[in-house]
């Protein structure tokens, strides 16, 4: 499910760090690869491997991160304090995108 959760957020590489950042902490490690991945990533999920196609752009690398963090296994006590504000936020948009689509039937 994609879901544009960055309303309030800039396409930097700044916020492109503390995405990876907030998966890095929960034992996951991002890399990007060449591949032919349909949706531009792939998870490993027995290794904790995310993997990004090279090729995205700043916007479609964050985007697709933020859209693979509700996929994950993350464990919110673990995270640093700024990873966790970033966590929440995300998962807080996530379950508000959720919510409005079951009420209107999509």
């Amino acid at each position: 499910m994609q879901f544009n959760i960055l309303v309030l957020m800039k396409y930097t590489q700044t916020t492109l760090n503390k995405v990876e950042a907030l998966i890095e902490e929960s034992g996951y490690i991002v890399r990007y690869e060449r591949g032919s991945f349909q949706s531009g990533f792939c998870i490993l999920e027995d290794k904790k491997v995310v993997v990004l196609n090279k090729f995205l752009q700043l916007e479609g690398r964050i985007n697709t991160l933020i859209d693979l963090i509700p996929q994950l296994k993350i464990d919110a006590e673990t995270l640093t304090p700024e990873s966790k504000k970033w966590f929440d936020d995300i998962m807080g948009r996530y379950h508000a995108a959720n919510n409005s689509q079951e009420e209107t039937g999509e």
